[in-house]
């Protein structure tokens, strides 16, 4: 008898660090993704992303670096995230320092874009990429990165499409980074016109909104457990 209780808690708990390593896994490749992503943008000579751009103006302001004016961006709306109830995971931290480092990894394999052309093209690739990467690296519920967990958290309270809470917030960080001489282009305005909608897309593929469902649940944005034998 004690032997079966064993034997069948031995697989319950084999089942969960399954479970466990099929997600931080589905997390790490969701932020692979996200590094080219970045890298592709950053290469496209077509300006930067609305949030770098934003970062980068930070930087001209105040003079700390980019990467602290990330690190400090994410802090803030993290704690603006945190009055919408959205809880931060440990995917969360993840999000705020991994997606960096693989960035700097994978930026030196990513040759420069020649011509407009192969910068637009860059473009569109990376906007293909960062949808699903959103779904991907959301759908596990390790917790979503500031960022997105202010967007389904707004989309939750506001009542609004994914991709239009998004898009508004593309467009105020890109104001804002504009203003502070953030490095802006012809991309930067496709990057933040179009990432709504692929994103939202993206949430509908990985199952983080349900079919037919624009708008987010307080679920989503939040980090509960699965049934990690599912």
């Amino acid at each position: 008898m004690n032997e079966a209780i064993r034997d069948t808690t031995d697989g319950d708990h084999d089942r969960t660090l399954r479970g466990q390593a099929r997600r931080w896994g589905q997390l790490l490749a969701a932020f692979a993704l996200f590094g080219f992503v970045i890298a592709l943008m950053m290469r496209s000579g077509l300006g930067l992303g609305p949030w770098d751009a934003f970062h980068q103006g930070l930087h001209n302001v105040t003079g700390m670096s980019v990467g602290v004016a990330s690190m400090a961006t994410g802090f803030v709306v993290l704690v603006v995230s945190l009055f919408f109830g959205v809880r931060p995971g440990p995917g969360t931290v993840a999000n705020m320092i991994v997606i960096g480092l693989l960035t700097d990894a994978v930026l030196p394999l990513v040759p420069e874009a020649r011509g407009l052309g192969w910068g637009l093209a860059y473009y569109v690739v990376a906007l293909a990429i960062a949808g699903p990467a959103t779904g991907m690296y959301i759908a596990p519920r390790l917790g979503s990165g500031p960022r997105d967990g202010l967007m389904l958290a707004l989309s939750a309270r506001l009542g609004w499409p994914v991709r239009r809470v998004r898009l508004a917030l593309e467009l105020l960080v890109l104001g804002a980074g504009w203003r502070m001489g953030g490095s802006i282009g012809a991309g930067t305005v496709l990057f933040a016109v179009c990432v709504g909608p692929v994103v939202q897309w993206g949430l509908h593929l990985y199952g983080v909104l349900p079919p037919q469902q624009d708008t987010a649940s307080v679920a989503a944005a939040n980090p509960e457990p699965l049934d990690e034998a599912a």
